[in-house]
């Protein structure tokens, strides 16, 4: 009977210091971490919207951990412990059905597109494979005074009525977009080797060769993989929440100035042909290369019927070296 009580009292004794070494200790040495320079408390709102994202497992597929790995580098710059001072239990993730979300709020800080893509992501991304949401929402006969309806495509829109977003998705949303990396001051990411524009050769006789022409397959590749999912892959955009870039007049018109600055700098709550469109657009100045930003403004200004200058690489670094002053 001793020898069971000394076994089982060693045994408890040692989980009890293993306990204690592996949890409590490396916890309290955790907590005095500081908070990382901008990093902002969650607003009351949020952090109901932080509890909508537990409550429903959207960590079970999303990870909020950016590694300091080549293929991370879209997420973000890699996680720091100070990013994740007001953020307990940290909701890090192991999986990558979905993409990360550590700084989605920066990625994608529309909140016309996250109410879309939580009723049915299909919305605005065809092939998504994450499920709808749309018991967060209400289909109403008219939205009451002071709600924005949810803009959707017809063939994601109710036969009847409009759909209006609850309290539980009005929170998660503002969680969502409070999921922002601020930057760290003397922090430099790693060189990613960017595609420049293919030099023109000279022509026989001295004479200089003509501008080549614009890679059309992969504008079309780069307008799938960052426009699309806003103004869809027709260009005809979604009435009330993106622009069309199908006749544009900023596309159309022969001085690309204000198309490039769009792309580079990003722009929300803009008037197009006289309708004012809430959707916020981020910037792609230091997503984009200026050889793939021509191909994509190229893309945009030579399909769905558009027919205008095109636009050359060098073209686009004279306006990101102004957009520098």
């Amino acid at each position: 009977m001793k020898a069971l009580i000394l076994i089982a009292g060693g045994s408890t004794l040692v989980y009890a210091i293993l306990a204690v070494l592996m949890g409590v200790l490396p916890g309290i040495e955790l907590s005095k971490t500081p908070p990382g320079p901008g990093v902002e408390s969650l607003t009351p709102l949020a952090a109901k919207g932080r509890a909508v994202y537990v409550a429903n497992g959207c960590s079970y597929c999303h990870t909020q951990q950016v590694r300091p790995l080549p293929e991370d580098r879209v997420f973000g710059r890699p996680t720091a412990a100070g990013d994740l001072v007001y953020q307990t239990p940290e909701l890090l993730g192991s999986e990558r059905n979905g993409p990360d979300l550590s700084n989605i709020g920066n990625r994608q800080p529309s909140k016309v597109w996250q109410y879309m893509h939580l009723y049915d992501p299909r919305s605005v991304q065809p092939l998504s494979i994450m499920p709808d949401f749309s018991f967060l929402f209400r289909v109403v006969a008219e939205a009451p005074p002071g709600v924005t309806p949810v803009a959707l495509p017809p063939a994601y829109a109710p036969k009847h009525g409009v759909v209006i977003p609850t309290q539980k998705a009005v929170a998660l949303v503002a969680y969502l977009l409070s999921l922002k990396q601020p930057p760290i001051p003397g922090y430099v990411p790693p060189a990613v080797p960017m595609p420049s524009a293919v030099p023109s050769t000279p022509a026989a006789g001295g004479a200089p060769a003509a501008a080549p022409a614009f890679d059309a397959t992969e504008g079309a590749q780069l307008f799938s993989q960052n426009c699309a999912v806003c103004h869809q892959a027709n260009g005809e955009g979604i009435t009330g929440a993106f622009p069309p870039l199908k006749g544009n007049a900023a596309v159309l018109n022969d001085d690309p100035t204000q198309q490039l600055h769009v792309i580079l700098e990003g722009l929300s709550n803009t008037n197009v042909g006289g309708t004012v469109y809430p959707g916020a657009m981020p910037p792609f100045k230091t997503v984009l290369s200026d050889s793939q930003i021509a191909n994509i403004v190229d893309h945009e200004r030579t399909s769905w019927g558009n027919n205008a200058k095109l636009v050359t690489p060098a073209e686009v670094a004279t306006e990101r070296a102004k957009l520098k002053h």
